[in-house]
């Protein structure tokens, strides 16, 4: 019997697998190898019944539609930009809000976190002497720088502002300048038991303080505590629904606040609200 040379076919076959999968494990190994980028970028867009922002309305009590972008690095360091709609009768001749942030989010250890920032608000073609009647120059831009810490799913922020709060000064109803008006925040989003929840079950609760370094020209005081408790889930595809309640204190100030358009227009702009969202992260 003579042999002819040829590998029989399934050892053939064998080493042809073994050949051609040494690239492909060696490919998936670099993979593996490869440095993750310290970089995230993220961006968000939703839809909020209205617009509650530390307590009051700024919509006039309407719904917003809302959306922002945001980055990372891996050590610390982040920026965004975040906009939405609000309303003119709340801001003299505006439309929209947009806000640009940055800072720095550090951390103890795996349970205490710190973090640093600074808060740009700008509100497009708003200005004081747009509303009616009209007032005087002055736009409703509004910087703050904010610390604050955390623990687990609690934080505690302040942010002091050193533009005059959102436009308040002498020229605009106050008895002077705001700088210095700051914001006291106390949140807590408790994680709901999966066992007697869904998964991604979250109850924000939280509780704020606005403090003006001024008075009204009328010598009431602005100051005010807002609060709100709700619940939020969220769904797979990066999808989250939510519904909160909010509460702002001083009634003497905010419940017969004038609107921008028309003076004898007057609206509770804080009090009791309540709000549905729906957001998508991407």
């Amino acid at each position: 019997m003579t042999t002819t040379g040829r590998t029989p076919g399934w050892v053939g076959m064998l080493g042809w697998l073994v050949s051609a999968g040494l690239p492909v494990l060696g490919m998936a190994d670099v993979a593996a190898d490869a440095p993750q980028s310290p970089h995230t970028f993220t961006a968000n867009a939703g839809v909020v019944s209205n617009y509650i922002f530390r307590g009051l309305t700024q919509t006039w009590d309407k719904p917003a539609l809302q959306g922002g972008v945001d980055y990372a690095h891996a050590d610390g360091w982040y920026a965004g930009l975040w906009g939405s709609s609000i309303s003119s009768k709340q801001y003299a001749d505006g439309w929209a809000e947009l806000d640009g942030y940055g800072g720095f989010n550090g951390k103890f250890n795996e349970d205490w976190t710190w973090t640093l920032g600074v808060v740009a608000a700008y509100y497009p073609r708003a200005n004081y002497d747009k509303s009616n009647p009209p007032g005087n120059p002055q736009s409703y831009t509004n910087v703050e720088v904010n610390a604050g810490l955390g623990y687990k799913w609690v934080s505690a922020k302040v942010s002091v502002a050193l533009t005059d709060y959102f436009g308040a000064n002498a020229k605009t109803g106050f008895q002077g300048d705001s700088k210095g008006t700051s914001y006291w925040d106390l949140t807590a989003t408790v994680p709901l038991p999966e066992d007697k929840f869904s998964a991604g079950v979250t109850l924000p609760v939280h509780v704020g303080r606005t403090h003006y370094t001024t008075r009204l020209a009328s010598t009431l005081d602005p100051d005010y505590t807002d609060y709100k408790v709700g619940i939020n889930k969220a769904i797979d595809g990066g999808w989250s629904v939510g519904a909160a309640y909010t509460y702002a204190s001083n009634g003497s100030v905010y419940d017969n606040f004038p609107s921008a358009r028309d003076a004898t227009d007057t609206r509770n702009v804080g009090g009791s609200n309540v709000v549905f969202s729906l957001t998508k992260s991407f």
